[in-house]
């Protein structure tokens, strides 16, 4: 039974292609949760801490964080508002690193029943080129996948793809 649903988002138009996909099956399973991602890329940076060896002083102790980590709490929490004036039981999350093995560090933390992400649907030296996220995640991950090809990125006709 499907419960959790994990939709990474990356701010762009082609990864919102997922959330009709989503929000369509949230809707028709009672209790499921939608549970909307974004990652960020980490830098280390510095805050000022109790130092414990004299409570009066503070010292600087390193601390990750986002480099987009507001922005991408704002993004998400205006696509979760959508969702939830719908209905709709919405969590989310900003994750620090590179996407593919982030996502892939949530889904098996979290346990979700199933992971609906867009793809560029790029083939040949372009994906080797570039890379492929939903790729990576998708032979990364344990749980069912299913991957939203981009309005536009046609398959060429049977035809051709036979030769």
């Amino acid at each position: 039974m499907i419960k959790k649903i994990v939709v990474p988002l990356d701010g762009s138009k082609l990864a919102e292609c997922a959330l009709a996909y989503a929000e369509e099956l949230a809707s028709v399973i009672p209790g499921s949760q939608l549970q909307l991602i974004s990652v960020t890329e980490r830098m280390v940076g510095f805050r000022a801490v109790e130092d414990p060896s004299s409570p009066t002083e503070q010292r600087l102790a390193p601390e990750a964080v986002g480099k987009m980590e507001r922005q991408a709490n704002r993004y998400l929490d205006r696509i979760a508002k959508g969702l939830k004036s719908k209905g709709l039981d919405v969590q989310t999350a900003v994750l620090y690193g590179k996407p593919a093995d982030e996502i892939a560090i949530y889904v098996e933390t979290e346990k979700p029943d199933l992971l609906i992400m867009s793809s560029h649907g790029r083939t040949g030296p372009s994906r080797w080129a570039f890379g492929s996220v939903a790729d990576k995640v998708s032979r990364g991950v344990n749980i069912p996948v299913m991957v939203i090809r981009a309005p536009g990125c046609q398959l060429p006709p049977m035809a051709e793809r036979k030769k």
